[in-house]
């Protein structure tokens, strides 16, 4: 196989492993049948299929375009994306950290997780008869597990706990653990073939390495977040989508490259089962299938059915199994889907006038003339400007919003907190929002940001000049989700935590147009008559630019341990609640962080009090555990909280160090982090 084949089958392959995995195992979490064999007796042919028909090729494309492509024998820029890529998950492996205790989405994540790989169905059962029955003084829900209808709904989209269960069944916790650097690693090597597609495989390992060395990638796959497999859809998605149009410009079987549109359309729709706000980035893709259409091309139809699909398997799960999680949302899902209906409406409307003759046939006389125009050159000033007015922004805006929900209030007297400690003005309600560009300048540098915004304003000139038509898709949703992010990050604004929703779509980007500038100036270089030295020292000297604030900012992060010994400690602490409790917890803080963990990683019923529960109504709960033939045990972070009931005991104790929190610079630092579980055995009545 030569070298830009590897490449190319490579770096689509881990997109292409996960629409399968999510082909097979939703169906059987939506049937309540989610276990390891019936999910594994299914996924290895649909993996075979899908791989089969996604990798297919014709011999000597090579993503890039063939004249981009490595000559015979030049392997380096495959085996650098590799290196560079098994370097990433080694060191990302050794630094996995490990949150499983409930503060922040990755460890609800695992336990959600959790639960499906031991059982397999949702939603969790209250398990009230363990109690004694119904009692008024008890609470089932916690931070991301809401309780709804007799039961318990996990807050997320279940796509990405899909994908954590399989590695609990291989490994238990710590399987899922490694799951965000394998997937980490997968993004990278996602992100070069993307990269090698668009602007030629010798600037994949440079892609590669100047994302894999940001610390937003680094922070979210030490982590379980969902932006990893989010990514690998989206990334994946559209390398195969330019590779079903190199297929079809190459005169192939048009359902061969038919069917590499819809895998592609299914990625990116697959993106809402493990994100609902993915919604929002693949609004871009309705309108390209509808492009595609109009011009009477199959793929369209082959990349809207994908999306349809795999979109609306992200609906169905989403009002089935999570529908709490979206009334949350509501307040931002109902505008969204107000855009989706009127970008969905639009593209009809639009496809139809481009394909009935007359209206067509005077719409392209249109483009014509405005690729001839100065739109273009206007079009490339006006994407200048634009980032300059994110740039002024914090001149002229200040960002906040007044709590409207708990949560919100929560969030208020947090960002309280971190003002305090940071030694800023104290107003909770600040949302930082206006500093957004600056966020992606702390983590990407000046110089990445500036041939951004080179890559990205000749970009638009080449797509405005009917130029360049691969990048209209990539272009598109960058420039669509970039803007939207910028405006509204929607997210508390503590650092490296808000760098999660710029790892999304914005950094790799920004960086992918920053690629592009870098090609197109080395390029430059040539023309201007020097010679192949000169020009590769250009491109070396350019990438080590780049790459210097990107590491001065992720260089202390790269050997930074945090959220150690919290598996070993959760596995001692179910050790030594006996088989047959019933726990009961007492204190607000503990049962925020440890009640589902003692439900699905202990396998016991679980409980909380109302903040109005006197020692009393405790005592009427055991009785209750005792009537339901079970043993009682009460719950706390001190032993003076659980001390009227027994004698304490301390059955968790951890010391560990957490990622610090920034408000207005690049993060840096550790804070401490301890956690203490006791618990006490009452005796019966």
């Amino acid at each position: 196989m030569d070298a830009g084949r590897l490449l190319a089958r490579a770096t689509a392959a881990p997109a292409l492993v996960v629409v399968a995995w999510l082909a097979v195992s939703l169906p059987l979490l939506m049937a309540g049948v989610f276990r390891p064999a019936p999910a594994v007796a299914l996924f290895l042919p649909v993996a075979a299929l899908v791989l089969w028909l996604g990798l297919r090729s014709r011999p000597g494309n090579v993503p890039g375009g063939r004249s981009e492509g490595p000559h015979p024998g030049q392997r380096w820029p495959v085996w650098s994306v590799f290196a560079v890529t098994a370097a990433f998950l080694v060191l990302q492996i050794v630094m996995c950290s490990e949150q499983i205790v409930v503060r922040r989405d990755p460890a609800s994540y695992v336990q959600f997780a959790t639960w499906l790989a031991e059982h397999g169905s949702l939603p969790i059962p209250l398990m009230e008869g363990a109690f004694g029955g119904a009692h008024g003084v008890l609470r089932f829900d916690s931070p991301a597990f809401y309780q709804d209808g007799g039961a318990v709904v996990p807050q997320f989209m279940a796509g990405w706990p899909l994908v954590l269960a399989p590695a609990g069944w291989i490994g238990g916790a710590h399987g899922m653990l490694l799951m965000a650097p394998l997937l980490g690693a997968c993004c990278v090597l996602s992100f070069a073939g993307l990269v090698a597609r668009l602007v030629g495989p010798r600037w994949a390992p440079a892609g590669a390495l100047l994302l894999a060395l940001t610390l937003p990638m680094l922070y979210v796959s030490r982590n379980t977040f969902s932006e990893l497999p989010a990514i690998i859809l989206l990334l994946g998605g559209l390398s195969l989508m330019y590779d079903s149009r190199e297929d079809a410009g190459d005169g192939r079987d048009g359902r061969v490259a038919g069917l590499k549109a819809f895998l592609a359309g299914a990625a990116l729709g697959l993106i809402v089962l493990v994100r609902i706000d993915g919604l929002r980035d693949v609004l871009p893709v309705v309108a390209f299938a509808g492009l595609l259409i109009a011009r009477r091309r199959t793929a369209g139809y082959w990349t809207a059915g994908g999306l349809l699909l795999g979109a609306g398997a992200g609906v169905v799960e989403g009002f089935t199994m999570s529908r709490p999680y979206l009334s949350y949302l509501r307040s931002s899902l109902v505008p969204l889907a107000a855009i989706a209906a009127a970008v969905l409406v639009l593209t009809v409307l639009m496809a139809a006038a481009l394909r009935w003759d007359r209206t067509g046939t005077r719409l392209r006389r249109a483009g014509a003339a405005v690729a001839r125009g100065r739109a273009p050159g206007a079009a490339a000033v006006l994407t200048v400007l634009v980032l300059v007015g994110f740039a002024v922004r914090p001149l002229v805006q200040t960002v906040r919003r007044p709590p409207a929900t708990r949560d919100d209030e929560l969030n208020v007297r947090f960002i309280e907190m971190v003002q305090k400690i940071q030694h800023l003005p104290v107003d909770g309600t600040r949302q930082y929002s206006e500093l957004s560009l600056y966020w992606v300048v702390w983590y990407i540098g000046v110089p990445a940001l500036l041939f951004a915004a080179v890559g990205a304003a000749l970009l638009v000139r080449r797509l405005l000049r009917g130029q360049s038509p691969e990048w209209l898709l990539p272009f598109a949703m960058v420039v669509w989700t970039t803007a939207q992010v910028l405006v509204r990050p929607g997210i508390t604004p503590d650092h490296p935590w808000a760098s999660r929703r710029l790892i999304g779509l914005v950094i790799p980007g920004v960086l992918l147009f920053t690629v592009f500038a870098s090609a197109w100036a080395v390029r430059r270089v040539r023309r201007l008559g020097y010679g192949p030295k000169a020009a590769r020292a250009c491109a070396v000297a350019g990438v080590a630019l780049m790459l210097v604030p990107v590491v001065l900012t992720s260089g202390g992060y790269l050997v930074t341990r945090t959220e150690q010994g919290e598996v070993a400690a959760v596995d001692g602490m179910c050790r030594s609640l006996r088989p047959g409790a019933s726990v009961v917890v007492v204190e607000q803080a503990t049962a925020d962080r440890f009640l589902q963990v003692v439900r699905g990683m202990c396998g016991l019923p679980a409980a909380r009090t109302t903040g109005a529960a006197s020692r009393d109504d405790v005592q009427g709960v055991v009785a209750g555990v005792y009537r339901a033939g079970r043993r009682p045990v009460i719950m706390a972070s001190r032993p003076d909280q659980v001390a009227p009931y027994g004698t304490p005991r301390r059955v968790l104790h951890v010391v560990t160090r957490q990622d610090g929190r920034t408000l207005t610079g690049p993060p840096g630092g550790t804070w401490g982090l301890t956690m203490d579980v006791w618990t006490a055995e009452p005796a019966r009545p």
